[in-house]
């Protein structure tokens, strides 16, 4: 699983010590030496689970799919961002975290009210 692009459809094969990464930034955290280039790549579908190699040379807009799966593996890659969010499920499917200000609120109980609460008394004085 790559950490550097989310959402890799192959793996790619170093030419210079034949493992499998999923990006150059992979490659360069886990080796020592400097990924070689070359013009004939050969890749992993993450789908199907099947290789074939790609030529750069010859590059066209169909090579942008496996030739097994038509898995559409050319895309933007998504890489992760910071972010500060509420920790939390999604609101759409659980809304207990959310707080509806339509329904009107019960009064407090006992335990809820404070002696610096002035409504419960305002009613007693004089």
């Amino acid at each position: 699983m790559c950490k550097h692009v989310l959402n890799a459809q192959v793996s790619i094969r170093s030419p210079c010590c034949r493992k499998w990464f999923d990006c150059p930034e992979c490659h360069a955290e886990s080796e020592s030496h400097p990924l070689k280039k070359t013009l004939e790549m050969t890749f992993a579908c993450k789908k199907c689970k099947k290789c074939f190699r790609k030529d750069a040379t010859e590059f066209e807009d169909a090579d942008e799919y496996c030739p097994h799966c038509d898995n559409h593996y050319i895309i933007e890659a998504v890489t992760p961002k910071a972010a500060l969010r509420v920790e939390g499920e999604d609101a759409r499917m659980d809304a207990r975290m959310l707080k509806d200000e339509r329904v009107k609120q019960t009064k407090p109980t006992m335990n809820q009210i404070s002696i610096f609460d002035p409504d419960v008394d305002a009613d007693k004085l004089g």
